[in-house]
């Protein structure tokens, strides 16, 4: 079972490569609130963390191989870069534009194939096959997990009256490191309420097929829980919460409206719990996690 040390650990390993994103102290009225503006890191999400984290845990292999709705793809190629391997990343069809030119620019080979992640992971896990390369799971890997967890971390131990915090789930990774992380504080898992796979694992009791339909779809994508987040968040005090798509679009236009800060649908998602009154706590801090998305100037 993976603990708190991991987190310590691999806080140490990236910190020559990942960047410390700030918090920023929020009020809308007499309700405050702290944001984690972690759609500052490198390559625009959290997802370089883990990815960092995976690759430092071990010797370097000569080729890494993600799949990825983008923003996993996007920090598998900058992390790569930045450690001096190749990569390839397998990405859905449906992948948006911003994703995967931003991919290609980081320097990976980027291969289209399928759907759904799931028939891209598919195949990229068959092209791993071979010596010298490495299949790196965006979400169901305990390096990958300790990774994410660090956000956590840094909340922690900036903010230590921080009493919630609030992160969108798509595989469970990020919110499975904030549990680790979060040294008894309450965790509040938001997702989109068509695209659940930790609200329906925690009903069932055990990871199941879910359905996929959410304009946070290419953060948030995953049709089922990993095995090694579900094992975390399940021995954990975590609430699920769901909001709506047009929660989350009102809650990413007020993001901008209210701070100018522009983030994808999937970054808005614990945002848009907040303002709906579902994440508890004097201080609540909300976990704003990706930017990988094209705004036109108005």
């Amino acid at each position: 079972m993976l603990s708190a040390n991991d987190v310590r650990a691999a806080a140490e390993r990236i910190r020559p490569y990942a960047r410390r994103t700030p918090l920023f102290d929020f009020k809308i009225g007499d309700r405050r609130v702290l944001l984690k503006l972690e759609y500052l890191q490198r390559s625009g999400s959290f997802k370089l963390r883990g990815a960092l984290n995976a690759m430092l845990s071990k010797p370097l292999d000569d080729h890494i191989v993600a799949a990825s709705g983008g923003n996993h793809g996007l920090a598998v190629a900058t992390a790569a870069s930045l450690l001096g391997v190749s990569a390839t990343v397998y990405v859905p069809e449906t992948v948006p534009a911003a994703k995967a030119r931003r991919i290609e620019a980081a320097g990976a080979r980027l291969v289209r194939h399928g759907a759904t992640f799931a028939e891209a992971a598919s195949a990229a896990a068959d092209a791993a096959a071979r010596p010298g390369y490495r299949f790196l799971h965006p979400y169901d890997d305990p390096a990958v997990v300790a990774g994410q967890g660090t956000v956590a971390a840094e909340i922690v131990a900036e903010a230590p009256g921080v009493d919630a915090i609030a992160v969108a789930v798509g595989g469970g990774g990020l919110a499975a490191g904030t549990a680790l992380s979060s040294t008894g504080r309450r965790v509040v898992a938001v997702e989109p309420e068509h695209c659940c796979c930790l609200h329906d694992a925690l009903a069932a009791g055990e990871p199941v097929d879910s359905a996929v339909d959410s304009v946070a779809a290419s953060a948030t994508g995953a049709s089922r829980v990993g095995e090694v987040p579900f094992a975390v968040l399940s021995t954990y005090d975590v609430s699920s919460v769901l909001v709506s798509d047009e929660q989350i679009l009102r809650a990413r236009d007020r993001l901008w409206e209210e701070c100018r800060i522009a983030v994808e649908p999937a970054a808005a998602v614990p945002f848009a719990a907040w303002l709906a009154g579902r994440v508890p706590g004097d201080l609540p801090c909300l976990i704003i996690c990706g930017a990988n998305v094209d705004w036109a100037a108005g």
